[in-house]
């Protein structure tokens, strides 16, 4: 019997997110990386994952790029890739020290965080700086930013911990891969809590994580369960999964079609799919193919990325 007939509801769209697939930032990283390959040859070293993806870390090490946590694991005069989510400026200077030939990868909407935490230090500006504490970004991001004046929070808990010397200018900053609606909620009981904070130039959220949440709110709409494609390690995958949650959808990520088990489909008539922004669109459309296998008579509906044309120059190197 097929697996259509044994249920009263059988999915009967594929809804694909508007806005998926590696983002700018990522994909100029990994071609980064490809460029070093093609020019030094084996080994690469890159300081931690160049993007967080299972699958696009584990064909890179198959090809010789080495993933290192300590610029101490790499032979003097080696290259040295620095990965999208940026380092403290205490990392370039040992990579000179040590002789490394190092590159580059930051994304760079990350960097405009790093310059806006060097102004606020600048400012003598007491920095709150919002993220998940042991995130690779939110630790190069701390860097950036006078020791005396940082103050790192992660959930409302750490807020009413605060007590900051209002008598002196106050701000904050964010990192770039969290969840819009989590952050603005921190965001308005730290101004409720300090009326004067002073705020970033622009928002930190990035464009691509903003993009991929408001495709994910967009298959809420039409969707009763939402299957995001991400590797566990994924800030931005991570906070898409509970955009969809949040709006009381069935959701679910993986981070190959391997992990994904068709009885969450049981019952549900239109499934969404979308992935985070280090997501190789591979694994998309394999999910793509095997709900579709399922359920051949379900109709695939796709629109045109918003971010198509939207590209990040690559480093010289």
């Amino acid at each position: 019997m097929s697996q259509t007939s044994t249920n009263q509801a059988a999915i009967k769209e594929i809804h694909l997110a508007h806005t998926q697939g590696f983002c700018a930032g990522v994909s100029s990283a990994i071609e980064t990386v490809e460029r070093a390959l093609a020019k030094f040859g084996s080994p690469i070293y890159v300081r931690h994952e160049i993007v967080h993806n299972t699958a696009v870390i584990s064909d890179f090490e198959k090809r010789g790029v080495v993933f290192i946590d300590d610029l101490t694991e790499i032979p003097e005069e080696a290259t040295v890739i620095f990965s999208a989510h940026g380092v403290a400026p205490s990392v370039y200077q040992e990579a000179k020290e040590r002789n490394l030939r190092y590159i580059d990868a930051t994304c760079p909407l990350v960097t405009k965080v790093h310059r806006e935490a060097i102004g606020f230090s600048k400012k003598d500006i007491q920095t709150i700086l919002i993220g998940h504490k042991g995130h690779q970004e939110l630790i190069g991001t701390s860097g950036y930013v006078n020791p005396e004046l940082l103050y790192v929070i992660e959930d409302e808990a750490d807020i009413d911990a605060l007590n900051l010397d209002e008598s002196k200018p106050i701000g904050y900053l964010t990192q770039t891969t969290l969840s819009v609606s989590e952050t603005s909620k921190l965001i308005e009981k730290l101004r409720a809590k300090y009326p004067d904070i002073v705020a970033p130039p622009k928002e930190d959220i990035c464009y691509a994580t903003q993009n991929r949440q408001d495709s994910v709110l967009d298959l809420a709409e039409d969707c009763d369960v939402i299957i995001i494609c991400g590797s566990p390690n994924s800030s931005n995958s991570n906070r898409l999964r509970e955009t969809a949650a949040a709006k009381g959808i069935a959701s679910y990520i993986i981070d190959t079609v391997e992990q994904f088990d068709p009885a969450v489909l049981i019952g549900k008539e239109r499934v969404g799919v979308s992935s985070g922004a280090s997501v190789p669109s591979y694994i998309v459309d394999e999910v793509v193919q095997k709900i579709y296998s399922l359920y051949p008579d379900a109709e695939i509906k796709r629109k045109d990325s918003i971010e198509k044309k939207f590209t990040f120059p690559i480093p010289k190197f």
